[in-house]
C-alpha cells in the first residue's frame, strides 16, 4: 500500500514538472515571435524616418542639388512604405518639423551662369564607342547623382543590390563601372564619387547615357 502510494505520488511529481515546462516553452516561443514582429516595424519606420528627416533638410535649406537629392529620396521612402505595409506597421511616421527656409537663396543665379557648353558640344561623335562590353539595360533613362557620399556607388530600384552596372556618358565618352550597394526608384543612380567621373562641367544629369549591366 504504502509503494503504491510513493509511485502514485512520484507520477504526480512528474506530470506536473512536464507542464510547467511545456507552459514556459510556448510562453518563450510567444514572446520571441512578438519582438521579432516589433524589431522589423522598428527598423524599418527608423529608416522612414531618417528618408523624410533628409527631404525636410533639403527643402528648408536648399541648393543646386537638392532636387535631385529629394526626387531619389522620396524614391526610397515609397519602397520603405510597401515594405511597412507588407509587414503590417501602423505607426505614424512623420518627418521633424524644420525651420522655414531661408527665402530662396540668391546662390540660384550665379550657378546658372555658367554655360561654357559650347566647347563640350564639339566632341559627341564618339557615340556608340563605349557600347558592347555588356548587356545594355533601361535604354532611354537618364542618370543623375543620389548625393550620397563615400566610394563610387550606384543605387538602383530595377537591379539588386551586388549587381555591377557600366555608365557611359555620350556627351563626353566618359564612362565608370560600379555595383549597386543601396536601394532606390530609379534604373540606376549615381553617387556623388561615382557621379563625378563622368560628368560634363556644371551638369547634374545625364541625359545621353548608355547603362550596360556587366555583373
Amino acid at each position: 500500500m504504502n509503494r503504491r502510494n510513493r509511485t502514485s505520488g512520484r507520477a504526480r511529481k512528474v506530470l506536473i514538472g512536464v507542464a510547467a515546462a511545456t507552459l514556459a516553452g510556448g510562453a518563450f516561443a510567444v514572446s520571441t515571435g512578438m519582438s521579432s514582429a516589433g524589431e522589423n516595424c522598428a527598423g524599418l519606420d527608423g529608416a522612414l524616418r531618417n528618408n523624410l528627416d533628409f527631404i525636410a533638410g533639403q527643402r528648408a535649406d536648399p541648393d543646386a542639388l537638392s532636387e535631385a537629392r529629394i526626387a531619389n529620396r522620396q524614391a526610397v521612402v515609397d519602397l520603405i512604405n510597401q515594405r511597412r505595409a507588407t509587414a503590417g506597421c501602423t505607426g505614424t511616421v512623420q518627418a521633424p518639423t524644420k525651420a522655414p527656409a531661408k527665402a530662396p537663396t540668391k546662390a540660384a543665379p550665379p550657378k546658372a551662369a555658367p554655360p561654357k557648353a559650347a566647347p563640350p558640344k564639339a566632341a559627341p561623335p564618339k557615340a556608340p564607342a563605349n557600347a558592347g562590353s555588356g548587356e545594355v539595360v533601361c535604354k532611354g533613362s537618364t542618370v543623375t547623382l543620389s548625393g550620397e557620399g563615400g566610394a563610387p556607388a550606384a543605387s538602383s530600384g530595377t537591379f539588386p543590390i551586388g549587381t555591377t552596372l557600366k555608365v557611359t556618358n555620350l556627351d563626353n565618352n566618359k564612362s565608370i563601372t560600379v555595383k549597386v550597394a543601396t536601394p532606390s526608384g530609379s534604373c540606376v543612380l549615381l553617387n556623388n564619387a561615382a557621379f563625378e567621373g563622368v560628368r560634363e562641367p556644371g551638369k547634374f544629369l545625364i541625359r545621353r547615357a548608355v547603362i550596360e549591366r556587366v555583373g
